[in-house]
C-alpha cells in the first residue's frame, strides 16, 4: 500500500515510512504507539515541542506516561517553546497550541511578562485572555499588551470594515426612501417608475400620486444602533468582534452608535468608540450577568424607537430578573425597536447558552442565534430595513 492512507499493517517503501512517521508524531512514542519509529532531526524537535504541551495531563497531577516533558513554569523555556512551534507549524496551528497551553498548563500569568507577549502569535482568543488579565497586568506589560491587541484589532478592521460599511450604506439608502419627501429630496427616477400606471396620453405626462424620496439629508433617515454586550468570560471572542464592529458603525455618519457592556453592572463605553482598543481595555471579562439591568439602561436611552436597532450579544444566562428582562424586550419591540439577540459573535458557533431563555425570546419574535463576523453586516442590514434576519438554519436556536 502506498500514499498517505492508513492500513492495518505496516506499509512498505517510502509511503509506509511516511505513514509511520506521521503516526509516531501523532501518538507521541512510548509503549502504546506501536510504530517502532524513532524521530530524528526536525521531526525530533517537532516531537519535543508537542511533548512539552500534550505529553502531560492537564492540572497539577500528571500520569507520568507517554510524553512527559512539560513546559514547567519558566518564562525562558516557554519563550523558547513559542519560538519552536512558530518555526515548525503554520500560524493557525500555533494559535491552537498556544490556546491549549494556556488552558492545559495554566500559563496565563506568564503572559504578564512583556517578552512573552512579544513571542506569541496574536489572535482573537489571545486578546480575550489578555483582557481577562487586565486588572492584574503590571504597567511594564500594559503597553506591550495594547500593541498586541491593536495588531489583532487592525487586522479585523481591515477584513471587516469595508464590507460592513458598504452593506449598511445600501440598507440605509433603501430604508431612507420616504413617501412624502421635500422637493429637494425627491428621487425622480423611482417616482416615475412608481407612477407609470398614471400616465395620461392626452397630456403626455404622469400624475405622481406617490412621491419617492431618498431623504439622505433628513434627520429621520439616521438609525440608532445599541450594542449591548455580555462581558462574562465565555463571551470573550464576541466582545472583541463587537468592539471592532462598534467602532466601524460609529464611523458612519448615518448611524448613531451606543456600546454598552455588562456583567452585574453596566458600563457605557460609547465615548471610546473612536478606538476599539480603548473599548476592549474598558471591559472586564468574567463575573455574573444581569441582562435585565443592561436592557433597562439601554431602553431608557432610546428616543426614536422606530429608528432604533438593539443588538443583545449574550449566552442568555440571566442572573437578574428573568420576567422583567422578557417584558423589556416585548416593550421595546412593541414600541417599534428592531431587537436582535445573538448567542455569540464569533467564528466558533454557539457557546453553551440558556435554552429556556432563548425559547422565550423566540416566542416574542426574537430568535436567538450564533452569528459569524462575516454574516453580521447582513444581519444588521436586515434589521435596518426591518426585514427578516438571514438566520442560517443550522445555527437557529429557538
Amino acid at each position: 500500500m502506498t500514499g498517505t492512507g492508513t492500513g492495518s499493517g505496516s506499509g512498505s517503501g517510502a509511503g509506509g515510512d511516511e505513514r509511520l512517521r506521521r503516526w509516531r508524531l501523532v501518538l507521541g512514542g512510548g509503549e502504546a504507539d506501536g510504530t517502532g519509529h524513532a524521530p530524528t532531526g526536525q521531526d525530533a524537535a517537532m516531537d519535543a515541542a508537542l511533548a512539552s504541551l500534550y505529553g502531560a495531563e492537564p492540572g497539577p497531577e500528571r500520569s507520568g506516561r507517554g510524553r512527559t516533558a512539560g513546559l514547567g513554569a519558566s518564562a525562558p523555556s516557554v519563550a523558547r517553546w513559542l519560538g519552536d512551534i512558530r518555526t515548525y507549524f503554520p500560524s493557525t496551528v500555533v494559535q491552537v497550541m498556544q490556546r491549549d497551553a494556556i488552558d492545559r498548563l495554566g500559563l496565563s500569568t506568564l503572559l504578564l511578562e512583556p517578552e512573552m507577549l512579544e513571542a506569541v502569535e496574536a489572535d482573537v482568543h489571545l486578546v480575550g485572555t489578555l483582557l481577562s488579565l487586565n486588572t492584574a497586568m503590571p504597567e511594564t506589560t500594559r503597553e506591550t499588551a495594547r500593541a498586541v491587541v491593536r495588531k489583532v484589532v487592525e487586522d479585523l478592521e481591515r477584513r471587516l470594515a469595508a464590507r460592513t460599511r458598504a452593506t449598511l450604506t445600501g440598507a440605509l439608502d433603501r430604508s431612507a426612501r420616504i413617501s412624502r419627501p421635500r422637493h429637494r429630496d425627491i428621487d425622480w427616477d423611482r417616482t416615475i417608475r412608481a407612477n407609470l400606471k398614471n400616465y395620461l396620453p392626452e397630456h403626455r405626462t404622469i400624475v405622481p400620486e406617490r412621491l419617492v424620496g431618498h431623504g439622505r439629508a433628513a434627520r429621520s433617515v439616521k438609525k440608532d444602533v445599541v450594542l449591548c454586550i455580555d462581558q462574562s468570560g465565555s463571551m470573550a471572542a464576541s466582545v472583541v468582534y463587537a468592539s471592532v464592529f462598534g467602532a466601524v458603525l460609529a464611523s458612519m455618519r448615518s448611524i448613531d452608535t451606543r456600546l454598552v457592556v455588562f456583567d452585574t453592572a453596566v458600563v457605557d463605553l460609547t465615548d471610546r468608540l473612536d478606538d476599539p482598543v480603548d473599548v476592549l481595555f474598558g471591559t472586564q471579562l468574567g463575573g455574573g450577568t444581569d441582562i435585565n439591568r443592561a436592557l433597562a439602561y439601554c431602553q431608557a436611552r432610546i428616543t426614536r424607537p422606530a429608528d432604533t436597532v438593539v443588538v443583545l450579544i449574550s449566552d442568555l444566562y440571566e442572573g437578574g430578573i428573568r420576567d422583567e428582562m422578557l417584558k423589556r424586550v416585548a416593550a421595546m419591540r412593541a414600541s417599534g425597536v428592531q431587537f436582535v439577540a445573538l448567542l455569540a459573535l464569533s467564528d466558533e458557533g454557539a457557546p453553551a447558552y440558556d435554552r429556556e431563555h432563548a425559547a422565550a425570546l423566540a416566542a416574542l419574535g426574537v430568535p436567538a442565534f450564533a452569528c459569524t463576523p462575516e454574516l453580521f453586516p447582513e444581519v444588521m442590514a436586515a434589521a435596518v430595513e426591518k426585514r427578516p434576519l438571514p438566520i442560517p438554519d443550522m445555527v437557529t436556536h429557538q
